[in-house]
């Protein structure tokens, strides 16, 4: 997908959340807090206005809590929930996040049960993999419930059928003046396995 963002004339910043990739752990951390510093990254980075601002999934959550700063002009949501339950129990969290981790990080696993992944796909998600702290994701579903809706004109890609965003939600955000854009068949990361249907679901971000 980044190759097509760069052909379509952009320059695209890829940020890591904390607790992914090279970003600090945080075993304190929220979806306020990583908002916080996705912020600050992107206004140290970027010196003009932002084109466009992609969430997907957990990214999706902490897009929601950033974008009244971040004022990008187009909001993308890809296949992001919109409820994070808190009060859950951190030991086991990471129990569950570390275990994850490790059946991502494998390369031959990942080519059993991602068919639709190529050699690139598999090298990038087994090192995301490796890089993940589940300590930091699971701070983040022991304090409070998180509740996001996107703002009225923003846009929201999903597949259908989709763990994350359900029929009800989908009519619920097109009310508010969101609009839901489906990709039958395709996986939660949705360009891995539709990568032109994503692109062409999403006219206002990508050019021919």
């Amino acid at each position: 997908m980044t190759d097509r963002l760069i052909d379509s004339g952009y320059r695209v910043l890829a940020v890591d959340l904390p607790g992914h990739g090279h970003s600090p752990r945080d075993a304190e951390s929220s979806v306020s807090a990583a908002a916080d510093a996705v912020v600050q990254t992107v206004h140290a980075s970027v010196p003009g206005p932002l084109t466009v601002a992609l969430g997907h999934s957990y990214g999706g959550s902490v897009l929601a809590a950033a974008v009244s700063r971040l004022r990008p002009r187009t909001a993308v949501y890809v296949d992001a929930g919109m409820f994070i339950q808190g009060g859950q129990d951190r030991r086991a969290l990471i129990e569950q996040y570390e275990q994850d981790r490790r059946l991502r990080s494998q390369r031959e696993w990942l080519r059993r049960t991602r068919p639709y992944y190529d050699e690139r796909a598999i090298n990038a998600e087994a090192d995301a993999a490796n890089r993940f702290d589940p300590a930091t994701m699971a701070a983040v579903s022991v304090g409070d419930d998180v509740c996001w809706e996107p703002e009225p004109g923003s846009i929201v890609v999903r597949a259908r059928p989709s763990d994350w965003i359900t029929e009800e939600s989908a009519k619920r955000l097109t009310l508010r003046g969101v609009h839901v854009r489906d990709i039958p068949g395709a996986a939660h990361t949705v360009w891995y396995s539709h990568l032109n249907e994503f692109v062409e679901a999403l006219p206002e971000v990508f050019t021919a």
